[in-house]
């Protein structure tokens, strides 16, 4: 959301020292001029690092590729927006979608949504149409309604448990349906403060090493000092790994390579099972072709690590990453 020149390439540049090679800048609900501009902002970003690709036209320093948008509200449920602002939400209308994805110029690869909203299982069932991931989250829906979503095309759930209407033994909702149905991946922030060590090992145990995927939900605070730093419209307090708006959590300062050591410890699983949820299931869920795996003809991404889970190289396209 941040207008300025320098502000993908420093974040592009922090990813890539953390072992991604690549990644969806995602929006947060704002007014939808702000929304409109960040999109075209983005989409010009994505085309231009395609070309420079293209044409081998390197800056010399390696970062990583933003391949798609993630639209993350406005089409998210009130009663669970967390801190994206309750003024700028807005239904999911088939035209509103249509509006965002031209000003994207059809670069949205995924979009979270609420499935109760009135009109969300056809946005859902467009959206799946253009190849767009479908991501239900930000809800607080029931476990029938979550299902007409994911009938009609939502195959992907963001940030289990945060933002979402909590597990009731006797009325499911989205979170029942999340974690017991098979068509359905689903992300987590393995922070160990957006979940409990415990609930991410539940979580891993009910996806298994297949549906789980790790995600940051890192914002601009991420490898700086603790101070006040800015999300979209407002202004986000940074203190002992959580940041805070008016008392809500409003996204992390994790990076990649610690929620993979994370889920390993948590859900006590083997550091290529963790790794997988960080490279080769995210790949699968969006679609992206030659992504995330170690094969002839995929594009050369891929870090090493320590047995430890740390970082010691990263690879772009078959070029070294510096230090």
């Amino acid at each position: 959301m941040d207008d300025t020149a320098v502000a993908l390439p420093a974040i592009e540049q922090l990813l890539a020292r953390h072992g991604v090679t690549s990644y969806f800048p995602t929006t947060v609900t704002a007014p939808m001029d702000t929304t409109l501009r960040a999109l075209e902002r983005l989409a010009d970003a994505i085309e231009k690092r395609e070309l420079d690709l293209e044409r081998q036209n390197v800056d010399g320093k390696i970062r990583a590729l933003p391949l798609g948008i993630h639209l993350e509200g406005p089409f998210i449920s009130h009663a669970r927006r967390g801190v994206h602002p309750p003024e700028n939400l807005l239904p999911a209308t088939l035209p509103l979608f249509e509006k965002f994805w031209q000003a994207a110029r059809g670069r949205i690869r995924m979009i979270t949504i609420a499935p109760e909203l009135e009109d969300a299982p056809e946005v859902i069932a467009e959206a799946a149409r253009r190849g767009v991931c479908v991501s239900l989250g930000h809800s607080d829906a029931d476990f029938a309604a979550t299902e007409r979503g994911i009938v009609a095309g939502a195959r992907h759930a963001t940030h289990t448990f945060n933002a979402m209407r909590p597990l009731d033994h006797r009325s499911p909702g989205i979170l029942g349906a999340v974690l017991t149905d098979g068509r359905v991946s689903a992300d987590i922030i393995a922070d160990g403060v957006h979940l409990d060590p415990a609930i991410v090992k539940l979580f891993a145990d009910a996806k298994g090493a297949a549906l789980t995927v790790l995600i940051t939900d890192a914002i601009s605070a991420t490898g700086m000092p603790e101070g006040r730093y800015r999300l979209g419209s407002f202004e986000v307090d940074v203190h002992d790994g959580k940041c805070m708006v008016d008392g809500k959590l409003a996204g992390s300062v994790l990076t990649m390579d610690r929620a993979v050591r994370n889920l390993a410890r948590f859900a006590e699983w083997d550091l290529p099972q963790a790794v997988a949820a960080a490279s080769q299931n995210p790949a699968r869920v969006a679609r992206i072709a030659n992504k995330g795996v170690l094969a002839v003809g995929a594009d050369a991404d891929f870090v090493v690590l320590n047995s430890e889970g740390e970082v010691l190289r990263t690879f772009f396209g078959g070029v070294e990453c510096p230090e």
